[in-house]
């Protein structure tokens, strides 16, 4: 009786062993991995939605791996150049879905529509192509009122003579015809100038909404800049007398 108290005992006290050896395994092995690290690409500084990213406004940070996710940036040549769509941190690990390289691109959901002159009053000066803009509806017959519950994408902006409005330094139309893509988008991200025509990236039920309420001339569009898309030390412009 004594023999087979004293084997369970034993068996007891083995497998307590061996749960604590496998537990000290455990947080040895939890220390290992969060002292190793790898290095992430992070702000130096606050990046507001729209800034484009550039070289110095980018470092390299140590994290530890378990602290790593798939969608962090490890190449600081790979972030440099695009454009944040959201807020950056400073030294928050940069993560691939905040940046984008042609935000003037219209996605799935999206085309790109230009806007009748007839249908706005007036337009921002200080908008350009990559800006957030925020629509609103006005008229003699109906309350003002804002058009959108959130601010849409424009795609570019045009003089009186409908021409794209450009950047002389980098005109779009020799980035178009050298076939550089990367350039032809510089281009139009940097254009600034007087506006009469304006394109927006809309979704269809938002362009048949705009385009019901304002083809029979009794409402009309003011578009105004959104701060959203206001980089860091820009300041907005004020608003332009429309067609």
């Amino acid at each position: 009786m004594n023999r087979k108290k004293n084997m369970l005992i034993s068996a007891a006290a083995a497998v307590m062993s061996g749960m604590l050896v496998y537990g000290v395994y455990t947080v040895q092995l939890r220390q290992i991995r969060f002292q190793e690290t790898l290095p992430v690409v992070v702000p130096k500084r606050f990046v507001d939605a729209g800034e484009r990213l550039t070289a110095d406004v980018l470092t390299v940070k140590q994290i530890s791996k378990a602290s790593y996710e798939p969608d962090m940036v490890l190449d600081p040549e790979e972030a440099a150049g695009q454009e944040a769509v959201v807020p950056l941190g400073s030294g928050e690990p940069l993560l691939d879905w905040k940046i984008d390289k042609y935000r003037l691109l219209p996605d799935r959901s999206q085309s790109t529509f230009q806007i009748p002159r007839e249908y706005v009053k007036s337009i921002s000066n200080g908008i350009r192509a990559g800006d957030k803009v925020l629509l609103y509806v006005t008229g003699q017959s109906t309350a003002s009122a804002r058009l959108f519950d959130e601010p849409v994408t424009v795609a570019s902006v045009k003089s009186s003579a409908n021409i794209e409005i450009d950047d002389p330094a980098n005109p779009n139309l020799l980035s178009l015809a050298e076939g550089d893509k990367e350039k032809m988008y510089a281009s139009r991200r940097d254009a600034n100038g007087m506006i009469d025509f304006v394109n927006l990236n809309l979704t269809e039920a938002q362009w048949l909404k705009l385009d019901n309420l304002c083809r029979d001339g009794k409402i009309q569009l003011v578009v105004a800049f959104s701060p959203e898309s206001m980089d860091v030390g820009d300041t907005a412009s004020g608003e332009g007398a429309g067609p």
